[in-house]
């Protein structure tokens, strides 16, 4: 039985990366054998063993032959007999498929050191069409790694394009959708993880919605300047994640732009509240992908208010009360933070450097000017009393909404 240390481990640290987790392939062994030596046995599609001690993960060598369709349509061979060589064939990227034994030697038999130092994401071989996950791997490997200088080798890009071709991605369920695009919401440049599934044509089966929105590159803002939506929303994706790690905030300030595919004229703009339409996109993504419920419910307050916002400035302040009053802020004021990041967009004059906050810093602002009014105050009075204290509660916010505004 012989051990290798492979994948991320290897990776991470010829990158110069903190290694965090560590991941082993057994050769020469079989499942009774790992578990005389006390090794507990995980996982329902193929053994993996968690060491006695380290608690760390060890899998059996293995090959797989494609059976089906999808990530899970594989046959599996676990025997004792199966080579490293045969093991790591199997995997994604050549950077991944970098193994050391126990002395410390690197075995590197797919040049992924070279591809390192290349800053190039390369396929292993041609089974790597055989898994459709691998499509979203790359993807996030490419958002993770791009401010390296990484990119995608053309080769393995006609690869991943082939797998969409193919319709191989309508079988990967929506936890595993959603667990892969979380990952790439949260490396460094996630935008690039959108620009890449957006370039193999990925979005039109995983994102059916962002695709849509895609399409509908274009539109004209109330200076009649043609803004792209596409640019436009990455730009920001790329902005907001040098602000903040909260994916709640990456994806709906991504999203956010997606009421610009329906138009609304500007004599309507000033009574504007609600955006239903949009909404309907973002609830079919979030229900289909499973997103998880307060995530849903931050993407649906950004998108479905976003023009409310870009017009607070003349919105009358029963409205911007209404507005605090739907999304709960009183009780869950960290709703507010999430928008603090919000800024006004013009599409001519967008800068991606220049983080100024304006909308955000606003609408903390307003809700400085009103939030220890509260229902002693009407109480107190002993004027009100039943549905009356919610009126007059309501109406001492706006009132003292109006007063703050007025003195700006």
């Amino acid at each position: 039985m012989k051990i290798y240390l492979v994948g991320g481990a290897i990776r991470d640290r010829l990158l110069g990366f903190p290694v965090h987790d560590r991941d082993w392939v057994v050769v020469g062994s079989t499942s009774q054998k790992m578990l005389k030596k006390r090794y507990l046995q995980v996982g329902k599609d193929f053994p993996v063993f968690i060491h006695p001690k380290t608690r760390e993960e060890y899998a059996l060598a293995r090959t797989e032959k494609k059976s089906g369709v999808g990530y899970s349509g594989f046959l599996f061979d676990f025997s004792s007999k199966i080579t490293l060589q045969e093991d790591l064939v199997r995997r994604d990227l050549t950077i991944n498929a970098i193994a050391q034994d126990k002395k410390g030697n690197i075995i590197d038999l797919f040049n992924g050191q070279k591809d390192i130092k290349k800053r190039i994401l390369r396929h292993v071989s041609s089974s790597f069409v055989e898994d459709p996950v691998r499509v979203l791997r790359v993807a996030r490997f490419a958002a993770t790694l791009s401010h390296l200088g990484f990119y995608i080798a053309s080769e393995t890009l006609i690869l991943m394009k082939l797998i969409c071709q193919k319709k191989e991605l309508l079988y990967l369920t929506p936890e595993r959708i959603w667990k892969e695009t979380y990952k790439g919401l949260c490396t460094r440049n996630p935008h690039v993880y959108f620009k890449i599934l957006h370039h193999c044509n990925a979005l039109f089966y995983l994102f059916p919605e962002i695709n849509f929105f895609y399409r509908k590159t274009s539109f004209f803002d109330f200076h009649c300047n043609c803004v792209n939506i596409l640019q436009l929303s990455l730009m920001e994706l790329s902005r907001i994640s040098k602000c903040t790690t909260d994916v709640d905030i990456r994806l709906s300030y991504f999203l956010q732009f997606i009421s610009y595919i329906y138009s609304i004229s500007e004599t309507d703009i000033k009574h504007y509240f609600f955006y239903k339409k949009p909404v309907f996109l973002i609830k079919s993504l979030c229900m289909r992908l499973k997103v998880p419920k307060e995530t849903q419910k931050i993407l649906i307050i950004v998108c479905g208010f976003h023009k409310f916002l870009q017009t607070i400035k003349i919105q009358n302040s029963t409205l911007i009360v209404d507005f605090f009053d739907i999304i709960d802020v009183w009780r869950k004021p960290d709703r507010l933070k999430k928008l603090m990041y919000l800024d006004f967009y013009d599409g001519t004059t967008y800068n991606i450097k220049n983080n100024s906050f304006v909308l955000g810093k606003l609408l903390i602002s307003m809700f400085s000017a009103i939030k220890d009014i509260s229902v002693q105050d009407c109480i107190d009075t002993k004027l009100f009393k039943g549905i009356a204290i919610r009126h007059e509660l309501y109406r001492l916010r706006v009132d003292s909404l109006n007063k703050w505004r007025k003195k700006q």
